[in-house]
C-alpha cells in the first residue's frame, strides 16, 4: 500500500514504467492486442490501419501524465481527452474493452501488481469521463 501512495508524485509513475522506453513497449503491446483479439475489434476498429500515428499519441499523452517529459504538448499541441473522443459511442462495452486490453498489456509486461493496480486505478477515471461525454453520439 506504501508503494501505491508514491506513484502519481512527480515522475515516480514514469519511472516505474521505465521511462519513455517503458511507455512505449506498454502501448505497442496495447495496440498488438487490440489488432489480434476479437473482444477489441470494436474499439480497433475506431483507429487508421496504419496505428502509428495513434500509438505515438497516446505514447506522448502517457509519458506526461504519468509525471514525465511533455512530448504530446511539445509535438500535437494540448489535448482535451474528452473532445478528442467526442465523435466515438463510447459505452460501458467500449470503455471496459479499452481498459481490459490496457490490463492485459501491463500484465504481459510483467510490471509490479501494485503498478498495475495504480495505474489501471487511475485509468478509470478518464475512461469513465470519455463514457461519459461520448454515449450515445452517433458521429
Amino acid at each position: 500500500m506504501n508503494q501505491k501512495k508514491k506513484y502519481g508524485q512527480g515522475e515516480t509513475t514514469y519511472l516505474a514504467v521505465g521511462k519513455e522506453a517503458g511507455v512505449r513497449a506498454l502501448v505497442e503491446r496495447f495496440y498488438a492486442l487490440m489488432s489480434s483479439r476479437p473482444q477489441y475489434q470494436t474499439i480497433r476498429s475506431w483507429h487508421p490501419e496504419d496505428i502509428s500515428e495513434s500509438a505515438d499519441r497516446l505514447a506522448l499523452f502517457l509519458c506526461s501524465w504519468m509525471g514525465g517529459p511533455l512530448g504530446y504538448r511539445a509535438k500535437y499541441g494540448s489535448i482535451n481527452i474528452m473532445q478528442a473522443h467526442k465523435h466515438l459511442n463510447v459505452t460501458d462495452v467500449e470503455r471496459d474493452q479499452w481498459l481490459s486490453c490496457m490490463s492485459e498489456a501491463l500484465e504481459q509486461l510483467n510490471y509490479s501488481q501494485d503498478l498495475v493496480e495504480y495505474l489501471l486505478e487511475q485509468l478509470r477515471l478518464p475512461a469513465e469521463r470519455i463514457r461519459q461525454t461520448c454515449s450515445g453520439t452517433s458521429e
